[in-house]
């Protein structure tokens, strides 16, 4: 009887033991039910749903085509293109006395970029001509590259002639009075042209200083009809270019202006002005001088590298709008409106932590700073060696032996 009551104990014990695995057993598989029905992709939604219609992403083509004031366009540093000026605007309308290096300043950091953005239009005649009235109107084309398109001004001119003076009202690249001054009264002679121009042979009392309202006689090609107007120029202190030691013009000072009375061998002239006394062999230049200022600032397309070798009316340093020469002309490939960044030479210091003896006295090495920019400079008119200039921008003065080069 007692074995039979342990023996159903201990069955009874066994199917507990049994029946609590299968339990756990039952409730694990049950929790790892959901997690693998979670692991499967859901499926898709239905084709009404919202999330069906949600908005594809703009392709490159269309992104392109949106208007420039919605996209962002590249910027210039990136794309190697010109930069805008800080505060450049939208549109412009030209004011009279504008000048193109004005309005380029206006609209760019660096003005010479100017052929970068301005956009021809092949309706316009003469459409690289910008007249006061026009209005320029800043857009952008592909890339965000910034572009200027021209709108003509009822006041437009439209068949301009190609003059020494501004072209029938169309605004001059750069300050036309200050280049006509100049050109009126040149004071640099390039050497080709001394042998050939016409020269005082004495006056009619033989004056040794020649002044106004003395009678003067020229020889040479003196062409021009009574009344004409010519400037007597006196021939002045050799211009040499630094690098090679080789004469490339003259210092021309200008004496007084003649008025042609008849023309002959030798002609016959009256000298109406006087800046100082003339003399026999003094040269004697047409009063208008040829400089057609119809051109476009541009950088040389090649490398350019010279210096500054005279300054017009500035004793050692001039400034802004101000003429200048320099050594380099058509044979390096210079022409007008191409612009040059003017460089400072940087001093040979003494380095004071250095022990090495100074070629300026005492203990320390030398030490060449470098070159630093001190403005701009634009050609107007260029002969085979040398070309005269214009400072444009000038951050200190400017003087002989300042390097000019590429900008």
């Amino acid at each position: 009887m007692e074995l039979t009551l342990w023996q159903t104990s201990r069955t009874l014990r066994a199917r507990a033991i049994h029946l609590a695995l299968l339990t756990g057993l039952i409730v694990g598989c049950s929790g790892s039910g959901p997690k693998k029905e979670a692991a499967e992709p859901p499926p898709p939604p239905p084709a009404e749903s919202p999330a069906a219609t949600t908005m594809p992403a703009p392709s490159p083509a269309t992104s392109s085509a949106m208007p420039a004031a919605e996209t962002a366009p590249m910027a210039p540093e990136q794309s190697g293109g010109p930069v805008l000026a800080a505060n450049a605007p939208k549109t412009y309308t030209v004011q009279k006395g504008d000048t193109l290096w004005d309005i380029s300043t206006t609209f760019l950091r660096d003005a010479w970029l100017w052929p970068e953005i301005w956009q021809v239009n092949p309706q316009i005649e003469n459409p690289h001509l910008i007249y006061p009235g026009d209005t320029l109107t800043l857009a952008y084309g592909a890339g965000g590259t910034p572009e200027l398109r021209l709108e003509r001004g009822a006041a437009s001119r439209m068949s301009p002639r190609v003059r020494s003076e501004p072209l029938e009202g169309a605004i001059t690249p750069i300050p036309y009075e200050i280049v006509a001054a100049f050109m009126s009264k040149p004071t640099v002679l390039e050497k080709g042209e001394i042998k050939n121009l016409p020269y005082v042979v004495s006056s009619r009392e033989q004056h040794l200083a020649i002044a106004a309202g003395n009678t003067i006689y020229a020889r040479g090609a003196l062409e021009g009809e009574a009344g004409s107007r010519f400037n007597v120029i006196h021939v002045g202190e050799p211009l040499v270019d630094p690098e090679d030691n080789k004469l490339v013009g003259y210092q021309g000072i200008y004496t007084g202006a003649a008025r042609m009375v008849e023309q002959g061998d030798p002609s016959t002239l009256l000298l109406t002005e006087s800046a100082r006394e003339t003399l026999d062999g003094d040269l004697v230049i047409p009063g208008a001088l040829d400089t057609p200022l119809d051109f476009i600032p541009h950088a040389p397309a090649s490398q350019v590298d010279g210096q500054i070798i005279s300054l017009i009316n500035g004793l050692s340093m001039v400034g802004q709008y101000q003429v200048v020469v320099i050594n380099r002309g058509s044979s390096h490939g210079l022409e007008p409106g191409h612009v040059l960044a003017i460089y400072h030479t940087g001093a040979r210091v003494k380095d004071p932590k250095s022990r090495d003896v100074s070629m300026h006295g005492g203990v320390g090495g030398n030490v060449q700073l470098p070159n630093w920019k001190a403005g701009t400079f634009m050609v107007f008119k260029t002969f085979d060696r040398i070309s005269y200039g214009l400072v444009m921008e000038s951050e200190t003065p400017i003087r002989t032996d300042d390097r000019v080069q590429n900008p």
